[in-house]
C-alpha cells in the first residue's frame, strides 16, 4: 500500500471485455464507455494518467503556440508550471513526440508531461512556452517509480488513476506500483488474437504475476446493462 510512502496511491481504472481485452470501440453490442467517467469521478483521484495513444487526440486538438520560442539553451530539469490545480492530466510521452501547442489543461486538469532523456531541447522549450509542466524520468524508457515520486513531491498528487494501455498497466504492476484495480467488466467478447489485454509486459512464463500479486476483491457492483464494476486490492505475495 502507498499510504505513508513517497508516491501516490495508484488505482488502475479500466474497462475490459469478459476475455480481458481493452479495445472497447469495436464492441457494438454494448456501450462500453457508459459507466467509465461516472466511476472515474467516484474514485476521487487527484490526477489521471494515460499513454501517448490516448493523449494524442487531446494534443492534436490544441491551438498552436502564438510564437515559437527561440533556440536558446534550456534547462533539462523538471518544470512546474502550476501547482494547486483542481486536478492533473498526466501524459506519458517517452520520446517527447507530442506537440501540446497552447493547451495546458484538459477539462480543467493541468497537463503534466512525463518524458525522458529522449525529449529534445526544442520540445522542452515548446512545453514551457505552452504552459505545460513536465518531468524527466528515465533516459529512454519511463522510470515509473521515479515519475510517481516526482508527481507527489512536485504537485502534491496523493491519488493517481492509471488509465493506460496494457503495456503501461503491465509495467506498473510488475514494478509493484499498482495498489488497486478498478475494473468495469463489459458483457462483450473480443476474441481477437494479439489484441492488447488489461496487463501486458515482455517476458516468458517465469515473469507471470500469477504467483507474485494477490488480488483481494473489495467491492462488486452490477449495472442494469450487464456491466459489473469490480474492485480489487493488489498486494505482493510473500
Amino acid at each position: 500500500m502507498a499510504e505513508g510512502t513517497d508516491r501516490p496511491y495508484v488505482l488502475c481504472h479500466m474497462t475490459t471485455s469478459v476475455d480481458g481485452r481493452i479495445k472497447v470501440r469495436r464492441w457494438t453490442t454494448v456501450d462500453a464507455d457508459s459507466h467509465y467517467e461516472e466511476v472515474h469521478k467516484r474514485l476521487g483521484g487527484d490526477a489521471w494518467m494515460c499513454g501517448r495513444i490516448t493523449m494524442q487526440g487531446y494534443a492534436d486538438s490544441a491551438k498552436p503556440l502564438a510564437s515559437v520560442p527561440p533556440e536558446v539553451p534550456v534547462s533539462r530539469e523538471d518544470h512546474v508550471a502550476r501547482t494547486e490545480a483542481p486536478g492533473y492530466a498526466v501524459a506519458l510521452d517517452a520520446r517527447g513526440a507530442m506537440d501540446w501547442g497552447a493547451r495546458n489543461e484538459i477539462e480543467g486538469d493541468h497537463v503534466v508531461v512525463v518524458t525522458t532523456g529522449q525529449a529534445s531541447d526544442d520540445r522542452l522549450r515548446r512545453l514551457r512556452a505552452g504552459g505545460q509542466s513536465y518531468i524527466l524520468a528515465g533516459e529512454r524508457a519511463v522510470d515509473f517509480a521515479l515519475a510517481l515520486t516526482k508527481l507527489k513531491a512536485l504537485f502534491g498528487i496523493e491519488r493517481l488513476l492509471v488509465e493506460g494501455g496494457g503495456r503501461i498497466n503491465g509495467s506498473m504492476l510488475k514494478a509493484g506500483l499498482v495498489d488497486e484495480l478498478s475494473l468495469l467488466l463489459a458483457p462483450a467478447v473480443d476474441g481477437v488474437l494479439g489484441t492488447p489485454a488489461l496487463f501486458d509486459f515482455e517476458g516468458g512464463e517465469g515473469d507471470s504475476m500469477g504467483s507474485r500479486r494477490r488480488l483481494t476483491r473489495t467491492a462488486c457492483e452490477p449495472f442494469e446493462d450487464g456491466t459489473v464494476w469490480l474492485r480489487y486490492r493488489i498486494e505482493p505475495v510473500g
